[in-house]
């Protein structure tokens, strides 16, 4: 079975998504009363099990672009494909999308048909309260491959242009900074705390030297400025919002013990079940790899071997 932390970080997203599919807009007290504990089909939407939605849809495209260097445009195509061609979907049909993400696809699509791919790199920072859905955070896993080792600035304002292909607002950018920083420390083979801990420092240290607006730094309280495990499950929330998705995915990887631990503890917190299982699950299989999960989630897994390969060509590309 594969090692090597790129595809252990991909099939983690994958995995994380497909388990929390079925369960996508329970609310936490159902979770409670019928917990997660399995890959499961049907459910929310009626898809097999192994089936996942647009989170790894979308890292797949990402990836996949970053295998052929790092370009605005042909990222913006990828995602275009999967919108209206179903590319890098689980079973060739596209059925979960959110708002602020095919309002944003359709305006990428615009650009390049009118001729003006520079406007690509001008998006940081034009969207409103609005763009602060978690669908940048969910799909943003790959690029730690390309960033790793810059330096904090070049990261964020490469991050910050990823994120805003579809998420314009500074702090969708900040929390994909803060899920590939503690990456980033992860891959050097950091125990996750110790990992948290110099993510959390190189965090503020970014925020005094770049100028980071107090106004959002407040958004942030909880998982950085604060120990995120100081916070009570009970607290946690896990909706679209992305600071809720970032803090209920740091939590939840950050306090258990495994892979599968970590995810289905996410999900089973209940509403935007995949996404958040799709976030942990990134960085649970990057830590863990997901060699010990369960030998059926690798079996039903949609476009397991796919996914394998995108990986290989993406760890040739960058190492890790």
């Amino acid at each position: 079975m594969e090692t090597n932390p790129v595809i252990n970080a991909l099939l983690g997203v994958a995995m994380g998504d497909a388990l929390g599919v079925p369960f996508e807009f329970k609310r936490s007290h159902q979770m409670k009363e019928t917990p997660a504990v399995d890959m499961i089909g049907y459910g929310t939407h009626n898809q097999l099990a192994g089936t996942w939605s647009d989170d790894t849809s979308l890292t797949l495209c990402l990836a996949e672009s970053l295998t052929k260097g790092y370009d605005l445009a042909n990222i913006a195509q990828e995602f275009i494909a999967w919108r209206y061609q179903s590319r890098w979907t689980a079973r060739g049909k596209l059925f979960d999308i959110g708002r602020i993400t095919a309002v944003a696809i359709a305006r990428l699509k615009s650009f390049l048909e009118n001729g003006v791919p520079e406007a690509l790199n001008e998006q940081k920072g034009l969207g409103d309260d609005l763009e602060n859905g978690n669908g940048s955070l969910m799909r943003i896993m790959p690029l730690l491959f390309y960033i790793k080792g810059k330096d904090i600035r070049t990261q964020f304002n490469i991050i910050w242009e990823v994120s805003a292909l579809t998420h314009r607002h500074i702090r969708a950018a900040m929390s994909c900074l803060i899920y590939l920083k503690l990456g980033e420390h992860l891959l050097t083979g950091k125990d996750k705390l110790l990992a948290y801990e110099h993510t959390r420092k190189d965090i503020m240290n970014f925020w005094e030297t770049s100028g980071f607006a107090n106004q959002e730094k407040k958004h942030f309280d909880k998982s950085i400025i604060q120990d995120i495990r100081s916070t009570p499950r009970s607290d946690l929330k896990s909706g679209g919002y992305v600071i809720e998705a970032l803090e209920a995915s740091l939590w939840c990887f950050l306090t258990e013990n495994s892979y599968a631990q970590a995810v289905l503890s996410v999900i089973n917190l209940g509403h935007d079940t995949d996404t958040t299982g799709a976030i942990t699950g990134g960085l649970a299989g990057l830590y863990y790899g997901v060699q010990k999960v369960p030998p059926r989630w690798h079996n039903v897994l949609a476009r397991y071997d796919d996914i394998v390969t995108l990986g290989k060509l993406l760890h040739e590309k960058y190492g890790a």
